[in-house]
């Protein structure tokens, strides 16, 4: 054991405080989702006007899954977007969001990004020039010269008399331009002066984006003042289309004999962005996009466009701030429920391991300190897997939603369970005789394999999660990766430096600690057919009454429903959570949003409104309990209508296809770090989870909607985390007790990892309990659904994924050493 050298200590304090500048204030710089926040929700309606029969069917659905994709690229914002059945508009609501950031966010929707690539006139340069020498402009605009250059600039007072903003467009298209082509703008800004070169294209199109495979936002250095550009990417057949146009149109080439290659629109929107000339063929299929750019525009545009364009134009038609979708009173509750959990953990690892519980909670402080830091590194990490990261710009904190909150709870357990780990290795190592020095050696690096691996596993997953998930399911994803990256530093590496400093400071020779379970000698493998019955009894039972229930076990989210909207007419109206509770108790399942209209243009007090959701068939007793219950002065209803489900098509596939990838990575990595009959084990043990959890939490007479799929999202990864522990102790005894039967080792070691198994269970009960005891609404659910999971978790690592694992050898025979040794 050495003395930490100060540079490691340096390296801690600068992290420290870099995480924390991330961080605060706190008001400032943390973004919360709708769910903890509330935000801004928008109206849209699809203008079908010009669409053939054919296009208007599926017009906003395709309209739906193109903003979906805009809005999850903006990075972490985890909106609600859903399209009305009745009345076929889509509504869109993000969080947070001030005015500029409103504003963006509404011309990012609207914006129809359909790209083109038109040939500029070969004798661009004179006709321009020749309008110049003539004095001749559009209409609207005039003739300037700035630095020696001419340009055109707007001047409203030459607008012909009654004219419009579309009129004066159409005049300009068509003004002095040649056959086939149109009289377009390039914007630039010079100074203070924003004015427009001319440029006149060709209006036949030689390529569009419709094979554009991705955009990013590069820096552009070359240039006196850097400014930013749009990349372009095309997929194969792109990339040949484009070879062949630069190749026909460049310098000799057979549609142009020219040694000068002819100038190359980039058009998005009808906005000409760039004229570049083509100097050689192009053959990999890429491209850029120059212009006025600022980071956030060029980013902006680079992510409408690798979401696709819209199939019609879309327009906000209305505007609304709305309130967190848990409700104040349950997200106030639950802010105390995991202060108070924490606080229990605290004290709990304190009064267990003593010496030892005071670094378990230094460790535990610092794991929240630094997890701000770890939350930017991850989000800039991941957001590389789909193109939405760039190193060009700062990366910041991802939007914190109940999803995230899984993810830190989730954390708290993992990083508890690290601890946890390493104190009982150490324990038994003083048992065998070695003091304070030699035991904390050993134990940390005994222990090393098994944190890696479990973790790993664990990371692998949240990477699969964010790269194929979307929405929530991204969400939980960066947390979690965070968690992962910041704990496995805070556990191996400064709780290491402070164990250290102790041996070099004190003369402590031993680590005191109390004891949970003594030695055991549980015949777990003997009980496994028993424990197989009981499993299935519970998963043929409580799934054959998920098939009864049928869709009454999905929440709107999943089903979408009747939504009601009461005018609140009286400032004692009643409160979200006061609503919620009494619906629940007549056996109603509610989802409750406070909205108020943007203030009128003459300054009049916004009107407000309290929309209830519930499934279709609970449409008239909803409306039933509340005239029963309240007069129309406190709330009046003002609409009737139907909404569409959360939980679109796309995002369902997206969710299932995350989990299926996620469980081909765990078999991939479980199978090369031990054998392929431990990655069955682990797998079989997580569905094993999933379907008990789901089962019994429906049973228990709840719905799955969204939080309860962050739920599940922690309890997989719980569940792989618990499970690798086990197996990892089993790969260990494997090599140091040859000749015992596997059924003899598997017991072993399950009875080695019994304490540690049962710790971190109750320590990360301890959060989830005080949710469920304090939280409310959704919270409890979701405080629920984790209760069930983490009990089941235990469980399955003994009694399903070890018997699974241990199927693959034949019963009696003798143990071997696995062919993948651990680290």
């Amino acid at each position: 054991m050495n003395k930490p050298s100060i540079w490691k200590w340096l390296i801690l304090i600068g992290l420290m405080a870099w995480s924390l500048a991330t961080v605060l204030p706190l008001s400032e710089k943390i973004n919360y989702g709708l769910d903890l926040q509330g935000g801004t929700s928008f109206v849209l309606e699809v203008d079908m006007t010009e669409l053939d029969d054919d296009q208007r069917r599926d017009a906003p659905e395709r309209a739906l899954e193109v903003i979906r994709n805009r809005i999850d690229a903006l990075g972490g914002t985890e909106p609600i977007i859903y399209l009305e059945p009745q009345t076929r508009r889509i509504v869109v609501q993000i969080p947070g969001l001030e005015p500029t950031a409103r504003d963006r966010a509404k011309e990012n929707i609207e914006r129809a990004a359909f790209l083109e690539f038109k040939l500029v006139h070969e004798d661009n340069d004179r006709l321009v020039q020749e309008l110049f020498n003539a004095g001749e402009a559009p209409p609207g605009y005039k003739i300037v010269d700035v630095r020696g250059e001419k340009y055109f600039m707007r001047d409203a007072s030459l607008d012909p008399e009654g004219s419009t903003d579309a009129d004066l467009y159409r005049a300009r298209r068509t003004f002095r331009a040649p056959p086939n082509h149109e009289l377009m703008f390039i914007e630039e800004q010079i100074g203070t002066a924003e004015v427009y070169r001319p440029v006149y294209v060709d209006r036949r199109r030689q390529l569009s984006g419709q094979h554009l495979e991705t955009a990013g936002v590069q820096q552009d250095s070359s240039k006196l003042v850097p400014t930013y550009v749009v990349s372009l990417s095309f997929n194969s057949e792109g990339a040949q289309r484009f070879a062949r146009l630069t190749t026909d149109y460049g310098p000799n080439g057979s549609q142009n004999p020219r040694p000068v290659g002819r100038q190359l629109g980039v058009i998005l929107d009808g906005t000409l962005y760039s004229a570049p000339v083509i100097r050689g063929p192009i053959y990999g299929g890429n491209a850029q996009i120059e212009g006025n750019f600022t980071f956030n525009t060029a980013q902006d545009l680079a992510l409408v466009l690798r979401a696709g364009s819209l199939p019609a134009p879309v327009e906000v038609i209305e505007e609304r701030t709305v309130s967190p979708t848990l409700g104040k009173d349950s997200i106030d509750s639950s802010k105390i429920a995991i202060g108070l959990g924490f606080a229990a953990v605290l004290v709990f690892m304190l009064g267990y391991y003593l010496l030892a519980g005071v670094v378990a909670n230094l460790a535990l402080i610092l794991d929240i300190v630094l997890l701000p830091l770890g939350m930017m590194i991850a989000a800039g990490f991941l957001g590389l897997f789909t193109g939405s990261g760039t190193w060009a710009g700062p990366v910041g904190l991802p939007t914190l939603t109940l999803a995230g909150i899984a993810g830190i709870v989730l954390t708290i357990g993992m990083a508890v369970d690290a601890n946890v780990l390493i104190f009982e290795r150490i324990r038994e190592e003083q048992l065998s005789g070695k003091r304070y020095r030699s035991a904390v050696d050993a134990g940390y690096d005994k222990v090393f394999s098994t944190i890696i691996d479990a973790n790993t596993t664990t990371l692998i997953t949240a990477m699969i999660l964010f790269w194929q998930g979307s929405g929530p399911i991204r969400g939980f994803a960066v947390t979690l990766s965070a968690g992962i990256i910041v704990s496995m530093y805070v556990a191996l590496v400064v709780t290491r430096m402070i164990f250290d400093t102790l041996g070099a400071y004190t003369n402590i020779t031993k680590i005191k600690m109390l004891t949970l379970v003594r030695d055991t000698k549980i015949d777990f493998l003997g009980k496994r057919n028993i424990a197989a019955a009981c499993s299935a009894v519970v998963i043929v039972g409580s799934w054959a009454m998920f098939a009864n229930r049928g869709a009454e076990n999905f929440g709107v989210d999943f089903t979408g429903g009747s939504a009601i909207t009461y005018q609140l007419g009286s400032a004692e109206h009643p409160t979200m959570d006061e609503v919620r509770t009494y619906l629940e108790g007549e056996g109603l399942v509610p989802q409750l949003q406070f909205q108020q209209e943007m203030v009128g243009e003459r300054g009049e007090a916004p009107d407000e409104f309290l929309v209830i959701k519930v499934p279709f068939e609970d449409g008239e007793r909803l409306d039933e309990l509340m005239s029963a219950r309240y007069s129309s002065d406190l709330l009046e209803q003002v609409a009737t209508e139907q909404v569409g489900p959360q939980v679109g098509s796309e995002l369902r596939m997206k969710g299932i296809m995350s989990i299926l990838w996620a469980l081909v990575g765990i078999v991939i990595y479980i199978s090369i770090r031990f054998e392929f009959g431990f990655a069955v084990g682990a797998i079989a043990a997580l569905v094993h989870d999933v379907l008990v959890t789901v089962g019994l939490f429906c049973l228990s007479g709840h719905q799955l909607n969204l939080p309860i799929v962050a739920a599940l999202l922690t309890i997989v990864g719980y569940s792989v985390n618990d499970t690798i522990v086990v197996f990892d102790r089993i790969r260990e005894d494997l090599g140091l007790h040859k000749g015992k039967s596997y059924h003899e080792i598997a017991n072993l070691s399950i009875n080695q990892t019994l304490s540690r198994t049962l710790l971190t269970s109750i320590t990360t009960l301890l959060t989830v309990v005080m949710l469920l005891v304090f939280g409310g609404g959704a919270i409890n659910d979701f405080a629920w659904a984790l209760f069930i999971g983490i009990l089941v978790g235990t469980y399955s690592s003994v009694f399903i994924a070890t018997p699974v694992a241990m199927f693959w050898h034949k019963e009696g025979t003798t143990a071997r050493t696995p062919d993948k040794k651990g680290a």
